[in-house]
């Protein structure tokens, strides 16, 4: 028997509309990244109701990450769930987490990988997470504290690969109240209250403390600004991917762009066309400190040798930066 439709509240309204408005024309296949929290369990609940309206299939897969004791028992819970809610199908994947950049980079990390295959296994076209305006608010502070420059200030993209987010414009307040105004249960992972993780302290003192002294409002300023610079980035990043094509001269060894065309660019793109061609022809991404090596032999060159970053070899020569393959993997000058 189909589950009693819940009586319509402005906390379901408002993520169900969020959820129509982000799902793609059918007919389609998506699945819900359901960890059974209160996000992604509201977030489960509108896509059920919302996606036979768009005639779109709507699946989920949900990762084990078995970091804590009882997960399997938690990734069963969500199963049950998500069947309840007529979800088909439903994928319960168990991952390893190992690897650098700590724990959470590592879980983020085995969970996108098995989203990656759980969409390959299924013929879905996205996974959608529920990730929140708060969410947001966290990540934006967190790349401020870092220094991490646009790719991070720039926060979360709502559609970016095969990953929609439709959430991110909603408070987390919000999908708690659904909810509870829909009967569904969610699972509170104790990692949430957990101090030791930084996140954990921006959403627990930092941004409390910010709304204290400075005002409410302000989780929903640090998304307007996150939505600002992704914006200027994507089309300072557009615009380099343009030039590079006009620029760049590939030859066996790599490729090489003109340091006069370089040079007569502001910084903003300059940079952006060092990282593009390196990505592009190497597969490396790097850092902010690498790039402006590398820009120094356009804009400070005094005769200086060979730049040796991980595995690419950068030299100025006959008014070209040459950009080669190189297997010594050190990061500065050689």
């Amino acid at each position: 028997m189909a589950p009693e439709r819940p009586r319509l509240t402005p906390a379901i309204a408002d993520v169900r509309r969020a959820v129509r408005q982000a799902l793609p024309p059918g007919p389609d296949r998506v699945l819900v990244g359901l960890s059974g929290g209160p996000d992604s369990l509201a977030l489960a609940a509108a896509l059920a109701f919302e996606g036979p309206r768009a005639d779109v299939r709507v699946g989920a897969i949900i990762v084990d990450h078995d970091l804590q004791h009882g997960s399997d028992e938690v990734a069963a819970r969500a199963a049950k769930q998500a069947r309840e809610l007529g979800l088909d199908p439903v994928l319960t994947r168990r991952v390893r987490v190992d690897g650098p950049g700590g724990p959470e980079g590592a879980a983020r990390r085995a969970r996108y990988e098995a989203f990656d295959a759980a969409l390959d296994e299924t013929g879905a076209s996205f996974v959608v997470l529920g990730h929140t305006l708060d969410d947001q608010a966290e990540t934006v502070l967190l790349g401020l504290a870092r220094g991490s420059g646009p790719a991070s200030l720039r926060g979360m993209s709502p559609k970016s690969g095969r990953t929609l987010r439709p959430l991110l414009r909603i408070r987390r307040a919000t999908t708690v109240q659904a909810c509870a105004d829909a009967g569904l249960e969610p699972w509170v992972d104790p990692h949430n209250d957990d101090g030791a993780y930084a996140r954990v302290r921006v959403r627990r003192t930092v941004l409390p403390v910010m709304e204290q002294e400075l005002g409410p409002g302000i989780a929903e300023a640090l998304a307007r600004t996150a939505e600002q610079l992704r914006e200027d980035s994507e089309a300072l990043d557009r615009f380099a991917e343009e030039l590079a094509e006009e620029l760049a001269e590939h030859a066996d060894a790599g490729l090489s762009l003109p340091v006069a065309a370089l040079a007569a660019n502001p910084p903003a793109l300059r940079q952006r066309l060092i990282r593009l061609a390196v990505a592009a022809e190497f597969h490396v991404a790097l850092t902010r400190a690498q790039t402006l090596e590398v820009a120094h032999l356009v804009t400070d060159w005094h005769g200086q040798g060979p730049l040796h970053l991980p595995g690419v070899r950068v030299e100025r020569s006959a008014g070209l930066l040459l950009f080669t393959s190189d297997t010594r993997g050190s990061d500065g000058v050689q």
